[in-house]
């Protein structure tokens, strides 16, 4: 059988794998330790006869060990579930432990009572909404830009070769009754009307400027005026102006005062700058008024 005494000595003063030295004293690393300080009323390999609180997803076990299992390593430890309700967890302790040390049994309350502290601050902190820190993989971010990059390589050569192909449709390089895609043909007869509607937008908004149809204007007022000088001519006895003209002939004119034209009611009028140019009257200081028709 094994003796407590001599384990624990070979333990203390020895080698102990869960002993953590520390300038503020010496703690036990063993998850069954009630307390987590090395000592030998604490220490779970150097006791026969001990109990601990153990907590698995949340879960809080009461784990007892006895010496009449020390000889079965796999069934060593007895475990018991506890409740989550507190009260009703130290009644099940106060069962199970009733023949126990009292002091094993006060440690083991108090580290339920830690232990049931900790859980319910656990489901505050979860409730509450709190920054997350990830870090960014640089070698995976690099990857998907190069994969990126090629997808919109190999996207843009479909398009060319789409196009194209589109293209050669259009212009009757396949006479040939084929079996295209009825999603690629769809799209074609969607761009040729959107093409049309476009073409009679354009057709019906455009606006164009030109210039006035003057010169008709003033081949009328011309006509009306070559008429008019007709009626004033025949009116003024027209075959004495003739042989008036042809005395003057001979004559050298002196000078030229004033270029007019005749209108209907007798009254000369002065010349202005332009293409309306009908008339010209020639005054000389010997001879009366001269008049001449010119086209």
């Amino acid at each position: 059988m094994q003796n407590d005494d001599v384990i624990w000595d070979v333990i203390r003063h020895h080698h102990c794998s869960y002993m953590a030295k520390i300038q503020t004293g010496n703690f036990c690393r063993n998850p069954y330790n009630v307390t987590g300080i090395c000592n030998r009323s604490s220490c779970p390999l150097a006791n026969s006869r001990y109990a601990t609180i153990r907590d698995h997803d949340g879960i809080f076990y009461l784990y007892m060990k006895t010496i009449e299992r020390a000889h079965m390593p796999n069934k060593l430890w007895e475990r018991v579930k506890l409740p989550k309700n507190y009260m009703k967890a130290l009644e099940i302790i106060d069962k199970h432990l009733e023949y126990w040390p009292k002091l094993l049994v006060h440690k083991i309350k108090q580290r339920l009572t830690k232990m049931t502290q900790y859980r319910i601050r656990m489901v505050k902190l979860s409730k509450k909404v709190r920054e997350k820190i990830m870090t960014v993989p640089r070698k995976e971010v690099k990857r998907e830009s190069r994969r990126e990059e090629k997808a919109l390589r190999a996207a843009q050569i479909e398009n060319v070769i789409e196009k194209e192909l589109l293209e050669r449709l259009n212009k009757g390089v396949y006479p040939d009754i084929c079996n295209y895609d009825e999603e690629i043909f769809n799209k074609l007869l969607d761009k040729n009307k959107e093409e049309e509607q476009e073409e009679e937008e354009e057709e019906e908004a455009e606006v164009e400027y030109v210039e006035g149809d003057y010169e008709l204007e003033e081949e009328e007022e011309l006509e009306d005026d070559i008429e008019d000088m007709g009626d004033f001519l025949k009116a003024n006895n027209f075959e004495d102006i003739e042989g008036d003209e042809d005395d003057l002939e001979g004559q050298p004119a002196k000078k030229k005062v004033k270029r007019a034209f005749v209108q209907d009611d007798g009254t000369e009028k002065v010349r202005r700058k332009g293409k309306k140019v009908i008339v010209e009257v020639e005054r000389d200081e010997d001879m009366g008024n001269r008049q001449h028709n010119v086209m």
